[in-house]
């Protein structure tokens, strides 16, 4: 097989994919004695990501693998194809989600110790239905309550390898003043006094994640188009 072959075969097969795919995945593509070195693999997808340069999609690597990508600086753009608003999260939807992110695993009761106030069912809900989060185990503590962690889809969604490339607390703007045990100043938890109450689904922060008036809904951060969203932008 030329490289120039090969080159191509692993351009086609990450464009038809639509989703990432590993290098066992790709390696796959071709019979057990016609199959490439992963040296060979390697370089190939080097040759491909170094073919996007100039154009509006980029080669990247997340946790599950290698994808197309359409360039973040085009988002502006490419994301009046879909007429749909894209989702926007409250604040304690994002507080909840940087505490097991940065914390796993930890319980809800753990997250609700931190920020002060109750954690909405809704709001674990939502992370769970997204793949963001999920269940590892439970505490060996009365009650044995649920261990949550980060996900390989949450990993994907923010552009991430792995997690020791999240950022620094210290750079994350829209979280301020975190101390030593990720504990929010006063005046950010009086923006969230209504987590406090028995949610319900007109007063519940997640419910409002497609409302652009809710003042304290931040957009989540990330804004990227997915692999699938890619290949149609291609086209």
């Amino acid at each position: 097989m030329s490289e120039t072959g090969l080159v191509q075969i692993i351009e086609g097969a990450l464009m038809a994919a639509g989703e990432p795919l590993s290098l066992q995945r790709i390696s796959q593509l071709f019979d057990e004695f016609d199959r490439p070195s992963n040296d060979d693999l390697r370089q190939a997808i080097d040759e491909v990501s170094a073919r996007c340069d100039g154009r509006g999609y980029e080669l990247i690597q997340v946790a599950s693998g290698y994808r197309f990508q359409v360039r973040q600086n085009l988002s502006t753009w490419v994301g009046r194809i879909w007429q749909e608003r894209p989702p926007r999260y409250s604040r304690a939807l994002l507080e909840t989600l940087s505490l097991i992110a940065y914390r796993q695993p930890i319980t809800r009761g753990e997250i609700e110790e931190i920020r002060g106030v109750a954690v909405s069912t809704n709001i674990i809900k939502t992370l769970q239905e997204r793949e963001w989060v999920r269940v590892v185990g439970h505490r060996d503590v009365p009650g044995k309550p649920a261990m949550y962690a980060t996900t390989r889809q949450f990993l994907d969604y923010f552009n991430l390898k792995s997690l020791e490339e999240l950022p620094p607390l210290a750079d994350i703007k829209e979280l301020d003043n975190l101390s030593g045990d990720l504990a929010f100043e006063a005046a950010n938890e009086a923006a969230n006094e209504s987590d406090a109450a028995a949610p319900s689904p007109e007063a519940d922060p997640v419910a409002t994640e497609h409302a652009g008036e809710a003042s304290e809904e931040e957009d989540m951060p990330g804004g990227q188009v997915q692999a699938k969203e890619q290949g149609q932008a291609e086209a």
